[in-house]
């Protein structure tokens, strides 16, 4: 039976593929992956597997989604199996979504297969508990990215009011702005902040600040960059023996 696998390639360390994914990585015929896919993943492809990149950067798109929506749509009519490759989860800020949706609407039969989202994993990587007994009782993961053709503001800032661990994912271009809003709210300057760079990878940086310093010393990290806000972060440098 024809189908679309939309996949999660996981934060990037190769080991951290599930067994699942590994498998229809494995048997596809066609692989259609992004920018935040482990290159080494495609070695895992068999002989003769057509593997096309559609990665997306800031500002540059080398497909636009509607142009992979169609992507995928031709493919599945010439091929049994085809793997939609996302960094991440396929369906946390990586629009697999509407790619199903897609699907659906022209009669293609599609399947998600799950990824260890970096919003988690990033961070816990870079010993950083998102919870924790004391400290954060709950978590959210937010877009530093807002689509500038909505016309209006999409985060009700007034609700980060409160402490819980806040992860943005796409915010490293916002940064200054996520923290001018942050204490605009009522959080302290103080308060912690930590921006991983290409995290779980070999060349992984991590910078530790607080919402008044933290712009300055992260802004020239590569991306892709997560952002973490809360108390947890401190405990990172009691797991490292910093403190």
């Amino acid at each position: 039976m024809r189908k679309v696998y939309l996949t999660g390639a996981g934060p990037g360390d190769i080991e951290l593929l599930t067994l699942k994914a590994l498998r229809v990585v494995r048997q596809a015929d066609v692989i259609i992956y992004d920018r935040l896919v482990n290159p080494d993943l495609l070695k895992e492809a068999k002989p003769g597997c057509e593997c096309i990149y559609v990665g997306k950067e800031n500002k540059h798109h080398i497909l636009p989604q509607d142009e992979i929506n169609t992507l995928l749509y031709d493919k599945a009519l010439e091929h049994e199996s085809v793997v939609r490759l996302k960094g991440g989860d396929s369906v946390v800020f990586g629009r697999g979504g509407e790619e199903a949706l897609f699907l659906v609407s022209k009669g293609i039969d599609f399947e998600f297969i799950p990824g260890i989202t970096s919003a988690i994993a990033v961070p816990e990587m870079a010993n950083i508990p998102i919870t924790h007994r004391g400290k954060s009782v709950s978590f959210r993961v937010v877009t530093g990215y807002e689509s500038p053709d909505k016309g209006y503001a999409q985060l009700d800032w007034s609700s980060f009011k409160h402490d819980e661990t806040i992860i943005f994912l796409m915010g490293l271009h916002q940064l200054e702005n996520i923290c001018k809003q942050l204490i605009g709210v009522g959080k302290s300057k103080d308060y912690p902040v930590a921006v991983i760079s290409r995290g779980t990878l070999e060349d992984e940086q991590v910078i530790v600040g607080t919402l008044a310093d933290i712009y300055e010393k992260a802004k020239d990290l590569p991306t892709p960059a997560l952002i973490v806000v809360g108390e947890v972060v401190r405990i990172r440098e009691v797991l490292l023996g910093e403190g």
